[in-house]
């Protein structure tokens, strides 16, 4: 194919922890093969259109809907799934795809799929400790299937462990004072990031008014850095009002596609433990109170944290979904850490001391054929 534009598709949406490594993998290969053209077939959601805009990306939605058994849900999985294999062919016959990277959510269903009708190569990139359901089909499909993360329930599942994809923005341009200073923070005073991920979570921000409120001296010597989501109660606007009666410095944001300064400015975090915010908060060293997303039924957001806590570097907490509950699940660990330098040290030390890779480029390079050395294979 030399001489012709070579276009990958990314297959993942519905939430950042799909689309941000996808981000990530295309931007290397940009890096090492300039003519590559990444293309990303993505979900209806907003927050798809959202990122996917940002990072300046071409990216096309296809009508997919997640997998229910509730009688009206799976009549619109089935619709969706068949409307997307249809949509997902078009754009590969019409755009010449050469390789399928498959990053899981519902989306990846209908285009690996396609995919594989088309005898197109895919690569599974799975992201999660415990493999879903959508990826669990997509490994049958796939020509080459690697993992971000072990994955203990299935020790065989993918044929390496490569690391999880970041994307240059996910890492801190700087020391703890530029990042601070960038965002308006004051760059001497610690900052407290509490983050639930890309869409926000409302028990994580009802949580922080109540901590807020009982811990002002705690807080008196911290600012807090919230990212708030752009949905559910409290709002953003709610929250910054909640820390102004505490007496609390902080910043509310909705959303920052600059994860980086957020990491950057960071010295503690409380955290949703989806792959993605595990590994960003590992490669810029915050030592972090992971908190699982609390509706899975098998918590598997706990599997993603549990090598970090295992190794002294981060915390797990648990969301009980009551605000009171959860001053002792999630309070307890997180007050013992805001008072105590010494223990933010020792973890941070830890999280220093594991090893550092670059996923995406390897992954990317995997996918196009090319060396590091610049070489191709065939």
């Amino acid at each position: 194919m030399s001489g012709a534009r070579r276009t990958v598709v990314f297959a993942g949406g519905g939430s950042g922890g799909h689309l941000s490594p996808g981000l990530a993998i295309a931007e290397r290969m940009k890096d090492v093969a300039p003519g590559v053209r990444p293309l990303f077939l993505c979900s209806l959601r907003a927050i798809d259109a959202q990122m996917l805009g940002d990072a300046g990306v071409e990216f096309r939605p296809i009508p997919a809907e997640g997998f229910s058994w509730k009688p009206r849900g799976l009549l619109k999985f089935a619709l969706g799934y068949a409307a997307g294999l249809r949509k997902a062919k078009d754009v590969m016959r019409a755009e010449g795809v050469e390789h399928v990277v498959s990053l899981g959510g519902f989306v990846t269903g209908p285009v690996t799929a396609a995919a594989r009708s088309l005898r197109i190569p895919i690569t599974l990139v799975n992201l999660d400790a415990t493999p879903g359901r959508a990826n669990r089909v997509a490994a049958r499909r796939a020509h080459r299937v690697v993992s971000a993360c072990e994955t203990p329930g299935l020790p065989k599942f993918a044929e390496a462990i490569v690391g999880m994809p970041l994307r240059r923005s996910a890492m801190a341009p700087g020391g703890r004072a530029e990042c601070r200073g960038q965002l308006g923070l004051d760059p001497v005073r610690p900052v407290l990031l509490v983050t639930g991920a890309s869409q926000g979570a409302s028990s994580l921000n009802s949580f922080m008014v109540a901590f807020a409120l009982k811990h002002r001296e705690l807080l008196a010597h911290w600012q807090v850095l919230h990212l708030a989501g752009n949905k559910g109660s409290p709002s953003a606007a709610e929250l910054d009002a909640a820390y102004a009666r505490a007496g609390v410095k902080a910043l509310v944001l909705p959303f920052l596609n600059e994860m980086g300064l957020a990491w950057g400015a960071a010295e503690l975090a409380l955290s949703r433990a989806g792959a993605n915010s595990v590994a960003e908060a590992e490669a810029n060293h915050v030592p972090t109170v992971f908190v699982p997303y609390p509706y899975h039924r098998d918590l598997h957001q706990e599997a993603n944290a549990k090598p970090l806590v295992r190794a002294g570097a981060a915390v797990l907490a648990y969301d009980r979904l009551d605000v009171a509950a959860n001053m002792d699940s999630i309070g307890g660990p997180l007050e013992t850490l805001l008072g105590d330098g010494r223990l933010r040290d020792e973890m941070e030390s830890a999280l220093r001391a594991r090893p550092q890779v670059d996923a995406a480029d390897a992954i990317a390079r995997s996918i196009l054929g090319i060396s590091a050395s610049g070489r191709v294979s065939h």
